[in-house]
């Protein structure tokens, strides 16, 4: 008998570029219509947010950073936020470092107090040059040191649901800094891997950055998985354990794509089958 599931999902909603306000609509539908229990947003915006939180009837919590980026609105700032049917508690913002200090890339993580008991989620945006490797691997560390920080369970503990790292990663599978989360290299923290749910229970390549897309402009590298829902390791079996994962937002709705990016949902065990 399988467990009951918990739907979570990440989606980049590419802030307020390529006319952004005709795409707010077509992001709440595709919400509304996902019925995920958790969404975890990048490239998002406080107003939007509590848009969304409101035509959902959800709880919210978000991080921004105005950053130095002269594109920015800085009344609207530039983040990460999280979208959950349960309330939140426990949120905080995390400032990512980049080449020079620290700029508008941030982690943000919050406890949603799911009925079958807390679920630990975060969701990050880290840098997308391609011969950024080196930071984003900095970044990560310091992503999964802060994560390990707040959780820092053994893996005998019976403590519960296992954190979800979720967001726009900007990096493919076969870069090294998602094989050091996924345990293919050294791991950022020793003996704390993560679970790529795509690669276990997702069908095809999960392209999330695809040249289907009307709204991406001739990019250099189309057709990438950047977009990511990952469990960490070691868990109590099955919490945790990946059923089911998709893509969505991959069509228009009324003829308008909500984003330059497709999201992922996954579903996950929530425990034991009785739980």
């Amino acid at each position: 008998m399988i467990a009951p599931t918990v739907r979570i999902a990440t989606w980049n909603l590419a802030w307020q570029f390529l006319d952004w306000e005709s795409r707010q609509d077509a992001i709440a539908r595709t919400l509304q219509e996902l019925d995920a229990d958790v969404v975890l947003l990048q490239e998002s915006w406080p107003e939007q947010i509590e848009r969304l939180a409101t035509e959902l009837g959800f709880h919210y919590c978000g991080g921004y950073r105005s950053g130095d980026a002269p594109k920015l609105d800085t009344d609207r700032h530039f983040g990460n936020g999280i979208l959950s049917r349960w309330e939140l508690s426990d949120a905080a913002t995390v400032a990512l470092p980049e080449h020079e200090g620290f700029g508008h890339r941030t982690l943000v993580g919050a406890t949603s107090h799911a009925p079958f008991g807390p679920v630990p989620i975060y969701t990050a945006h880290v840098a997308h040059r391609y011969d950024a490797s080196a930071l984003r691997q900095k970044q990560f560390h310091a992503i999964c040191e802060y994560i390990e920080s707040r959780h820092p369970e053994a893996a005998s503990s019976r403590s519960g649901f296992p954190p979800v790292l979720a967001g726009d990663l900007n990096a493919v599978p076969d870069s090294r800094e998602i094989q050091k989360l996924t345990g293919r290299d050294d791991p950022y923290i020793a003996g704390r891997v993560w679970s790529d749910v795509w690669e276990q229970v997702g069908g095809g390549p999960g392209v999330t950055w695809s040249a289907s897309n009307p709204l991406l402009d001739r990019p250099a590298w189309p057709n990438r998985r950047l977009d990511y829902v990952l469990v960490r390791w070691p868990r109590r079996r099955p919490a945790g354990n990946p059923v089911s994962a998709s893509i969505f937002g991959s069509t228009p709705v009324d003829g308008v794509m909500a984003s330059d990016h497709f999201g992922v949902v996954a579903e996950l065990q929530t425990g034991s089958p009785d739980a």
